[in-house]
């Protein structure tokens, strides 16, 4: 088995759905600011995603908007933009 192949900063991560606020005890190299305690009692780093199994459409059979950066809107404003120069 070959040695030192492995990243150093391998550890556990708790990654929490900012949709559902599900958390999840992983083992990551993700770089992070933030910590928080875990059911443990334990702190570990924090890594904050946007969507996860617990909020995706897919995995929960429900069909909700998803847009927390407000990317529809930069859209539809640029259509309308757009639209509006045509005339």
């Amino acid at each position: 088995m070959k040695t030192d192949i492995h990243p150093k900063n391998y550890r556990l991560v708790i990654f929490k759905d900012a949709s559902s606020d599900a958390q999840f005890l992983i083992g990551s190299t993700v770089e992070t600011k933030e910590t928080a305690k875990w059911t443990d009692g334990k702190e570990y780093p924090l890594f904050t995603i946007e969507i996860s199994s617990k909020s995706h459409p897919f995995y929960t059979g429900t069909d909700k908007a998803l847009d927390v950066a407000g990317r529809a809107e930069k859209f539809k404003a640029r259509v309308a933009k757009k639209t509006a120069t045509k005339k």
